[in-house]
């Protein structure tokens, strides 16, 4: 898994499936939040995302007031979020 910022873009490559994956995403995310609270996450390849990536993005939006809104590329895993109830939450969008 990749990760690149520019402003308050967030784009993700590979899998996300691991911890340390999850650690670099809050890592990345924690800077960004520090000047923007409107966050877009880009997928571009994941066909999953841990537990513990939904609930520290959950965290975000409904405890820190995060405006937070994520694209994803793959089919696979806007159903996870739908099937989650996660759509409306994190304003998912297939990209």
């Amino acid at each position: 898994m990749e990760i690149t910022v520019n402003n308050n873009n967030v784009k993700i490559t590979g899998n996300i499936k691991s911890v340390s994956d999850y650690q670099n995403i809050k890592t990345a995310i924690d800077l960004v939040i520090l000047s923007h609270k409107m966050i877009t996450i880009n997928i571009s390849d994941s066909l999953t995302v841990t537990s513990s990536v939904i609930g520290y993005l959950n965290k975000l939006v409904l405890k820190e007031n995060i405006d937070l809104s994520i694209n994803i590329a793959n089919e696979q895993l806007y159903k996870l979020f739908d099937d989650l109830n996660l759509i409306a939450v994190f304003k998912v969008k297939k990209c």
